[in-house]
Order: structure tokens, then sequence, then C-alpha cells
């Protein structure tokens, strides 16, 4: 199964209009799963509870589909210890792939077994994998983000959104992209006078939304397994039309990686447009640079 194609803007602005400002919650004949998904949560009306812990769903690229696995797994121990480094220990991970990886000895982490032989890329597969094993991963609500198993998390993250508990979920709007091969850091955020062009972080990596889920709600992790099985700029729009407009986290709270060796980007040729991204809004400042190393360990 490929990942599913976006909805085009002209009919998610009506599909959402539709939603919000007249109330209708039933799906129309041009709605795909994602759409139909959202509503039910919409229709259901979930009664958020205190979220208690963060989940990250992690799909990794299996053994045959890379030219160094090893480099590949040392990338997710990278990823994961970020995690285990945060100053909130309510968080949970899991991750699938083909071949069970060398995971940090840490009860919070889990791996799912994939088995699925379908040739081509698997990525959304795996997410719906993961998403579908929410009920069994996690007994409280929370938030739940997809996240790649090459990107890193920002020191104190989840302690932001366990201390905030803002309704619906938190959406990355501002985050860094590096290019290993240089070590330069780009500023992903909201466009400004000063960077007319430049584009948010969720609009180039699929680490940037947060959840909030209910595992006693069925609605709730349907609506994530199909959310789940489009590109990343997809995100906000779904989450909104299931009711669950999703607020900035309050400070650049994702790094992701260019140019390590196995970007699945790279397979797409779709990694030269980021390349030139990072060059265009380089970050110079020592003091912003040696803040960015230490909180997210670089």
């Amino acid at each position: 199964m490929a990942q599913v194609p976006a909805v085009p803007k002209f009919t998610r602005a009506r599909h959402l209009m539709r939603s919000t400002l007249f109330g209708r919650t039933d799906a129309t004949a041009d709605m795909v799963a994602s759409e139909r998904a959202a509503l039910a949560v919409r229709t259901r009306g979930l009664t958020q509870k205190t979220a208690q812990q963060v989940t990250f769903l992690l799909p990794m690229v299996g053994p045959d589909h890379v030219g160094n696995w090893d480099a590949v797994v040392a990338r997710l121990r990278t990823t994961l210890d970020g995690f285990v480094a945060q100053d909130s220990a309510d968080w949970r991970a899991a991750v699938c792939c083909q071949s069970r990886p060398d995971l940090p000895d840490d009860p919070r982490i889990t791996y799912l077994p994939f088995t699925d032989p379908t040739p081509g890329n698997d990525k959304w597969r795996k997410l719906r994998v993961l998403a579908e094993a929410l009920p069994d991963l996690v007994a409280a609500p929370g938030y739940v983000m997809s996240f790649d198993a090459d990107d890193l998390l920002r020191q104190g993250t989840v302690n932001e959104m366990l201390s905030r508990q803002v309704k619906g979920g938190y959406l990355v709007q501002s985050g860094y992209v590096m290019d290993v091969t240089t070590g330069d850091i780009g500023l992903a955020d909201k466009r400004s006078l000063s960077a007319p062009m430049r584009k948010p972080f969720w609009k180039l990596c699929g680490s940037c939304a947060a959840l909030y889920h209910d595992p006693s709600e069925p609605e709730s992790t349907a609506f994530l397994a199909e959310m789940t099985q489009h590109e990343h700029r997809m995100f906000p729009y779904l989450a909104a039309l299931a009711g669950q407009a999703l607020q900035p986290l309050s400070r650049p709270s994702v790094l992701y990686m260019l140019n390590h060796g196995e970007n699945f980007g790279a397979r797409r040729g779709r990694v030269g447009y980021k390349t030139r991204f990072v060059q265009s809004y380089r970050i110079d400042d020592a003091q912003t640079l040696e803040t960015i190393t230490d909180d997210f360990r670089l």
C-alpha cells in the first residue's frame, strides 16, 4: 500500500468549512478514509482527559532497503537516546521494522515486528501497524506523535506537552533542518517580513504533530491510523476536521537531519530543495548554535 494522496487544497477548505461553520459531520461521497475517520471523531466529541504520557510511533526502514544497516540503527539509537534524556519520564516509544534493531534497555521502548512481504515502500503500512497497536501500547490518555527514526527531539518537549495540556494536540511550527554533510543548520518557521519565503517545519518533516489520543475510544485510534497514511502536510487539516485543532509548541522542538546517506526523501529525489533551504535560512549565531547542540545532544 502506497502513501494516500493528499486531498486538494480547495476540497480541504470546502470540507472544513462544511464541518466547522455549518456543523455538518456526515461524510460526503468525495471524502477519503482519513476525512471520514476525522468526522467520526468530531461526531463522537471526545472529552479530553488529562494526558498522562507522550507516545512516539517510529516506522523504521528494513535492512534490505538500506546500504548500511548499522548506520541506520545507530541513528535510531540517537533518536531514542533523545527520548531517554527528556526531563520528563512520561513517554513511550514503539519501533516497527522487519528486523529487531539494537534498542536501549528501557521498558518504555517497544518493538513491533513487521511481517508484510508486499514489495515497495512500506513506511505507511508500518505506521498503520503502529497506530492500530495503540490500545495495547498505552492504557491512559495522552498525546501520540509519529516520529521518523532519524530525527531528534529537543530536551523539555515532553514536559511542555504534558504541562500545557492543550486541547487537540501540538504542531511543530518551528524546528531545525541540519545538513549532515556540512554541519549547517537552518531554521524552519512561519514566514516573516525578513523571511517571506520560509516554510514552517511541519511542511518539511513528518515528525511534526502530536495529537491527543484516548485508547478507550476506538474512533481515536482509527483516526490516527488513517491520518498517518498521508503526507505530513495533511496533518493540521485532518486534525482540525476532527475537532482537534493543533497548537504550536513554544520553541523549535524537532531537528531533521538531511544527507546522512539513508534519508527516505533521497530515494525519491526530494532532498535537493531542503538542502538549499538550509543554506537560505542558515543559523550563524554562535550562541544559538551552542544552545541547539546542548538541547538536541548533537
